[in-house]
């Protein structure tokens, strides 16, 4: 048997978005090895066929010197005493290669920006440009994307109670981690308080989703009767919360591509990032580009924004055009209408159809 290894610390949705490439390697006969940080680590170990490796990321990526020699030496230790076939660095940065130095491969592969082989083309599904870049396919014509894929053991027990009524999931923080705030991903807060309002005047149920970084939404929301779960759950208790839920309403963060690997619908909120590259690729699953006719959209080059200071692509993202394509998407369910990826801009045209999943 073959054997992998692959590097990737996070974020949520880096792993989410690499995890179907590497599940072709493991279909095709390859046992993987994946080292990542302890904060995906409860995601990746809900997939019974990785070999999970955890490193203090937080050490390494923003520690002092010696904590950070220490972590790298122990990766080292664990990884350096097996032969590997295939050894992915998923980093552009050149000095992630240090984590690799010891390993035996024989094909080492590091993200390049350089190298058309080694780089995820703008506009495209990460999950398929992860699957060339690792499998080391043809830059050809694909019929279908890569759809996420989803935990085969998560937890038994579900994280909400049943009411009965209609469920949304708003995601209305994140879109940050350890290195850097993005908050130019973000739909304005009062936008999801409006939406919020609109979904409880219908007598529906509103969820709000969350790490412990987000509770800093949690006043806008005070008068509001909306079943709180922020910083409450764990990555796997995510992906259950939004079972339970008809619809999951999120800009372009982390939960949202847990949303993904579960069963609800799903409305994704872009602005300044493309769907083209971050949006999930199943049935039920709808983005707004918002930014329509703006020069500057998208301005992320995959590490930095534009110092934009006014983030108009995503306040021409309204709560009522939402509330139209989360209408359309529960009626197409509903009726079992075939309902494959797509994005639409606020204008009301289709930005770029989205291929059927695989």
């Amino acid at each position: 048997m073959q054997r992998a290894l692959i590097l990737k610390f996070g974020a949520i949705g880096d792993v989410v978005m690499a995890l179907p490439a590497v599940r072709l390697l493991y279909e095709a006969g390859t046992e993987i090895d994946w080292v990542c940080g302890n904060a995906v680590r409860p995601l990746l170990d809900c997939y019974s066929w990785l070999n999970v490796v955890e490193v203090d990321d937080r050490s390494i990526l923003t520690g002092e010197m010696l904590g950070r020699a220490k972590s790298i030496t122990g990766l080292w230790w664990t990884v350096g005493r097996k032969r590997y076939d295939l050894c992915a660095t998923l980093y552009y940065d050149e000095r992630y290669e240090v984590l690799s130095l010891p390993v035996r491969a024989e094909r080492k592969v590091r993200l390049s920006r350089s190298s058309r082989e080694h780089m995820l083309i703008p506009g495209r599904s990460h999950a398929d440009e992860y699957a060339r870049v690792l499998l080391g396919r043809e830059d050809g014509c694909n019929a279908t994307s890569l759809a996420p894929v989803r935990p085969d053991r998560l937890p038994a027990v579900q994280p909400l109670f049943e009411t009965g009524r209609k469920r949304v999931a708003l995601v209305p923080a994140g879109a940050s981690n350890m290195m850097r705030q993005q908050t130019l991903r973000r739909w304005p807060v009062e936008n999801y308080v409006a939406l919020a309002k609109a979904l409880l005047a219908r007598g529906w149920e509103v969820v709000l989703l969350g790490g412990p970084d987000d509770v800093w939404v949690r006043p806008h929301f005070e008068q509001i009767d909306v079943v709180d779960c922020l910083g409450a759950l764990t990555l796997p208790q995510v992906i259950l919360a939004c079972d339970q839920c008809d619809v999951v309403i999120s800009h372009d963060t982390g939960p949202l591509h847990l949303a993904g690997l579960s069963r609800a619908a799903i409305v994704g909120l872009f602005g300044p990032t493309d769907p083209g590259n971050f949006l999930p690729r199943r049935e039920l699953v709808t983005g707004i580009w918002g930014g329509a006719n703006f020069a500057c959209r998208p301005c992320y080059d995959g590490r930095d924004f534009a110092p934009c200071q006014h983030n108009g692509c995503m306040y021409q993202i309204t709560p009522e055009l939402v509330l139209l394509e989360l209408n359309g998407l529960l009626e197409r369910k509903a009726l079992g209408i075939p309902s494959p990826p797509r994005v639409v801009t606020p204008g009301g045209g289709i930005a770029e159809p989205a291929r059927q999943n695989r």
